[in-house]
């Protein structure tokens, strides 16, 4: 009977059930679309993230730069201008932006608690100076005997007058970035941001070989490939593999392993960054904590740390869809809600002639007030269907679209992960400090959570429709059945 009387009431009051429906649906779709809107920013600033700290890195480990202007980070360069028209060439390998830790505090690191994993990198800036020297062509003045030089005592050299004309030097100076991966833990740090496209990765037991992996970008700018060689310093590596950055600019021109890194600085068992993978990522802050406590004069930035940098159009959707978009999916739920528990107590007002007739026949008002909660609930589960396809629907369009985010990467002092002069951006080998822009695709994905979400929005809605077409109902009485409606 319950059901018989529902299917009939359902076809006779269409135009009403597809007025609270719609109702629902618009608040349910907004609160879909924002939702999917808000993880596509969160997946865009992991992205962004992970072009910085690499893949699974939820913190890094460093030391603030040393104060500008110290002797060590003068690069000097020595030349010797031997025959005519000498060319040489110099390198100067110098540790990037940050001071070294000693390779011991990797194991330090490692053995915090809620620690997972921990690996160090060294990251270098190599400054490249070519330089061609000419030796000049001396003219001699019009006194062909020159100028008598010797002193009041008769001695001294008679010498020459005249000038040096077409000597001295130009030079062409390079730079470019290399950092020392731990060949053993690939699968932590900056490298794990770009995929190998071409040839392969480092080996596992090629910790102190002579081996590089260089960026896409760098190898086709300098015409290398897999198979040849690049020099360092005076030391040739051979390329053994070709890596793409996924978003972003690569972590580094070249990757060579770290012993190696540690040779062509002088940096001997010493690292820039230790790069760390916690445990539970509930637990990063209390990681942290524990690090900063338990090792002194370190600086631990962590994921969350460098989201509060990222600017641009990025960071103002993303505030707009967490702050404003989520308070408007709440006002219209609200809303569509209480509209939804006025027209079905409106309807129940209009029809009291009819729940009137039923209690005279028998009903009691807890079987009236039920057939009004299951009509509601129908209702509602319609709305959440017809919400369900519209936000689909709006998120498929926001992905198709795919709308471009600038994330404006902006540099500050030394001591808080961005460290100021080349060493980037909490410890990113590549990173400027200098504002960098990134591209970023949104798309709006929406997960089955959210559906599940929905679902229990539009059985929330229903049930509080019906909770006001219930109470409606359940106080009508039989002699209302006389009164006449309108």
């Amino acid at each position: 009977m319950f059901f018989t009387y529902l299917r009939r009431e359902l076809r006779r009051r269409r135009k009403a059930a597809l007025v609270v429906a719609s109702g629902l649906a618009l608040g349910i779709a907004l609160v879909i679309i924002v939702s999917s809107v808000s993880s596509g920013m969160s997946k865009a600033q992991d992205k962004v993230l992970e072009s910085l700290y690499g893949l699974g890195t939820d913190m890094t480990v460093t030391k603030a730069a040393a104060a500008p202007g110290s002797s060590s980070q003068r690069p000097r360069f020595e030349f010797d201008a031997k025959g005519d028209d000498s060319k040489q060439s110099s390198d100067r390998v110098m540790v990037r932006g940050f001071q070294t830790l000693s390779s011991t505090t990797v194991d330090k690191v490692g053995k915090q608690s809620g620690v997972a994993d921990a690996v160090g990198g060294l990251s270098l800036n190599v400054l490249k100076v070519d330089g061609q020297f000419k030796r000049g062509e001396f003219k001699q003045n019009g006194n062909a005997g020159g100028t008598d030089q010797r002193g009041p005592g008769g001695g001294g050299t008679t010498q020459p007058q005249g000038e040096v004309q077409g000597g001295g030097a130009s030079f062409d100076v390079n730079s470019y970035s290399v950092y020392g991966t731990d060949v053993t833990k690939q699968d932590l740090g900056p490298l794990t941001s770009s995929k190998i496209t071409k040839g392969r990765t480092f080996k596992a037991t090629e910790t102190d070989a002579e081996v590089a992996v260089v960026d896409a970008s760098y190898a086709k700018q300098k015409k290398l490939a897999v198979g040849k060689t690049v020099t360092v310093s005076g030391t040739k590596y051979k390329i053994v593999g070709v890596s793409t950055a996924d978003s972003g600019d690569a972590a580094a021109n070249l990757y060579i392993p770290l012993k190696q890194a540690q040779t062509l600085a002088d940096a001997k068992n010493k690292v820039t960054t230790v790069y760390v993978k916690a445990a539970d990522s509930q637990q990063i802050d209390s990681v942290k904590s524990a690090i900063q406590k338990n090792i002194s004069g370190t600086t631990v930035t962590t994921s969350a740390d460098l989201a509060d940098t990222v600017s641009g159009s990025l960071s103002t959707a993303s505030d707009l869809a967490t702050s404003v978009g989520k308070w408007l999916s709440i006002a219209v739920l609200v809303a569509a809600f209480l509209v939804a528990g006025l027209l079905t107590s409106s309807a129940v007002s209009r029809r009291v002639r009819e729940f009137g007739t039923l209690k005279a026949l028998g009903w009691k008002s807890g079987r009236v007030t039920r057939q009004v909660v299951g009509e509601a609930l129908v209702n509602g589960l319609m709305g959440g269907v017809l919400g369900i396809a519209v936000g689909l629907a709006g998120a498929y369009v926001v992905t198709a679209i795919s709308p471009t985010l600038t994330a404006q990467l902006g540099g500050s002092g030394g001591g808080g992960g961005m460290a100021g002069g080349p060493g980037g951006m909490a410890g990113g080998p590549a990173r400027q400090a200098a504002s960098k822009s990134l591209d970023i695709a949104l798309t709006a994905p929406v997960s089955l959570s959210t559906i599940l979400i929905a679902v229990a929005l539009a059985v929330a809605g229903g049930l509080i429709a019906g909770a006001f077409g219930g109470w409606r109902a359940s106080r009508l009485r039989p002699a209302d059945a006389l009164r006449r409606v309108e």
